[in-house]
């Protein structure tokens, strides 16, 4: 199956079709990290809610089968999550400033919308990383972490796919792991601006693939 089609982005097959970018592709030694699958992105009554666009409800089916992939090759688990401590988002420093609704987040939300998606979260010795801004690399040990386990290939989902996907794609690249975006694995807000970075990832920072081949690539493990 092929990662991006024409069907779903016509405006855009051009680019489809440029096969210029030599893919990167899989090393020997995968991880799968799932970067802020939180309810805030996913409940009705969360101001950052997506979940009104198809290809963003349909991620964490995805994200879950990719879960099962990797556990069933016995891939390392990564779970990176935004948190904050400070009520006035003190520890989100600027980006408190530029972003509403951060305040989704706050450890103290009675709401909830910091917590993982129903049926998706850590379980055993699964990695998990608290950050403060969009990559999940950023002021984290994930790197540290990465190596101590001596991954070479980082499979990636979550949300969203134009800032925390976005980023910890290049932050991936730059600290020397090969990234995979799983496409229909990563969720945004539109069409837009899931599938115009989607092209950017491809393009500039790592390969972008189906489901199905993140899912084949998991299950044959180390």
């Amino acid at each position: 199956m092929a990662d991006i089609s024409p069907a779903d982005y016509p405006e855009y097959t051009e680019n489809i079709s440029n096969k210029s970018q030599p893919p990167l592709g899989f090393g020997t030694r995968p991880a799968l990290i799932i970067v802020d699958a939180q309810k805030a992105y996913w409940s009705p009554d969360s101001p950052l809610d997506f979940s009104s666009y198809e290809n963003a409800a349909a991620a964490p089916a995805h994200i879950k089968t990719l879960v099962s992939s990797a556990r069933s090759g016995k891939c390392p688990v990564i779970w990176s999550r935004i948190q904050y401590e400070n009520a006035s988002l003190r520890d989100a420093g600027l980006w408190a400033k530029k972003r509403k609704h951060l305040d989704c987040f706050l450890s103290s939300d009675s709401r909830g919308l910091g917590d993982w998606i129903e049926g998706l979260g850590p379980e055993g010795d699964d990695v998990v990383i608290t950050k403060k801004f969009a990559s999940a690399f950023f002021g984290t040990t994930l790197a540290t972490q990465l190596q101590m386990l001596n991954v070479d290939t980082l499979v990636i989902s979550g949300a969203n796919t134009s800032g925390s996907i976005r980023q910890t794609t290049l932050d991936t690249m730059q600290s020397g792991f090969r990234p995979i975006v799983v496409a229909a694995a990563c969720a945004d807000r539109s069409r837009e601006t899931h599938f115009a970075n989607l092209f950017d990832i491809r393009a500039k920072m790592g390969d972008v693939i189906a489901v199905d081949e993140a899912c084949k690539q998991l299950e044959k493990g180390w």
